[in-house]
């Protein structure tokens, strides 16, 4: 019978994450530790094996939303992106609490890591909004109302996506991308921002729109 040989750097990951489970400390504490030991493990492969990026969303940055994202080479034209951000504060009494969880597919015309690409991609989420005001309504999802309500709930979803890369130096680039795609909801809607009692509940909705957007800059190792 053929056998499979395992990719180095999934072999090694599998392996930290099978040490850390038997000692019982994959918690929500210990998910800033298992990011730091990705990330080492991360720059550690790609040293010995193929070039990998890691990134941050200038766009999710001036919403002052901590972002965090990473690509890696599946083939000679193919590269898979992990990438997810989180913000659990109010900022100026806005409620724009969510965290989103985003892997997406990239098959790239030219050469890797550089030029046009197209993406397939995931998403999902939790969210807390409301006291945003200006927002359009758009493509029938009602916006405006998170003036005067406040909406919780969560989300799942998948889009395409163009992007394009720019290489800025030895280790340094920069991309930007657009995706637009489908995510189903349900939500709880109440009266404000602060409020308790709920005017909706376990609502669903369908969103058609944009469900990517990036202005990145890459660090490559």
């Amino acid at each position: 019978m053929e056998t499979t040989e395992v990719d180095p750097f999934f072999s090694t990951l599998i392996d930290k994450f099978n040490e850390m489970k038997k000692r019982s400390v994959i918690s929500c504490g210990s998910i800033p530790r298992l990011l730091t030991a990705l990330i080492a493990i991360i720059a550690s492969w790609s040293i010995s094996n193929a070039q990998v990026g890691l990134k941050t969303n200038l766009l999710y940055d001036a919403t002052a939303t901590v972002n965090l994202g990473v690509e890696f080479p599946l083939a000679k034209k193919w590269s898979l992106d992990l990438s997810g951000n989180l913000n659990s504060w109010s900022v100026n009494d806005h409620l724009w609490k969510h965290w989103l969880a985003q892997p997406e597919a990239r098959y790239w015309f030219c050469d890797r890591f550089s030029g046009h690409f197209l993406g397939i991609h995931a998403l999902g989420g939790q969210y807390n909004l409301g006291n945003i005001s200006g927002l359009p309504d758009f493509l029938g999802t009602h916006f405006s109302t998170l003036e005067d309500t406040r909406v919780q709930g969560w989300f799942a979803g998948a889009g395409i996506a163009y992007g394009y890369t720019w290489i800025l130096g030895k280790h340094w680039s920069a991309e930007a991308e657009i995706g637009i795609g489908w995510a189903y909801t349900r939500y709880d809607r109440f009266p404000c921002a602060q409020c308790g009692s709920k005017i909706q509940n376990d609502k669903t909705h369908n969103y058609f729109g944009p469900t990517k957007a990036a202005l990145s800059l890459i660090y490559v190792f």
